[in-house]
């Protein structure tokens, strides 16, 4: 639980250094659609940030739970907004690395999913 709290806490303020990038000394360099395309990065990272902080303090989720959805989100974040922060901030073409960015959507979808799960077998055991 807490080496998933420290992960989330690295991310946390990866995000809000690379923020503060992209906002300052990136829009000199960045067209607007790919400040965009970077802001977007962030803003993922953080929400999933955000949802990473509030599962692994939850009592509620079992250990394994908690791995489970963390690791999902980890990989989504790695995988989408680096592959992002890649194209904007690196020679990489988008068209080299495209799979990678929705294969990340792909990590949070089922990362909310499992939360969603989670949630529905707490509250069919409560109400049972």
């Amino acid at each position: 639980m807490y080496k998933n709290l420290t992960i989330a806490s690295v991310l946390g303020m990866l995000a809000i250094i690379l923020g503060a990038f992209g906002a300052h000394a990136l829009k000199k360099i960045l067209s607007v659609e790919q400040l965009e395309s970077f802001e977007t990065a962030v803003r993922y990272q953080m929400y999933h940030v955000i949802v990473l902080l509030f599962v692994n303090m939850f009592t509620g989720f079992t250990v394994k739970q908690k791995n489970t959805i963390s690791y999902l989100f980890f990989i989504g974040i790695l995988f989408f907004s680096g592959s992002i922060y890649l194209i904007q901030l690196t020679a990489i073409s988008a068209k080299s690395i495209w799979f990678i960015t929705p294969l990340g959507g792909v990590f949070f979808i089922f990362g909310w999913i499992m939360l969603a799960i989670h949630f529905l077998k707490k509250k069919s055991t409560i109400n049972s």
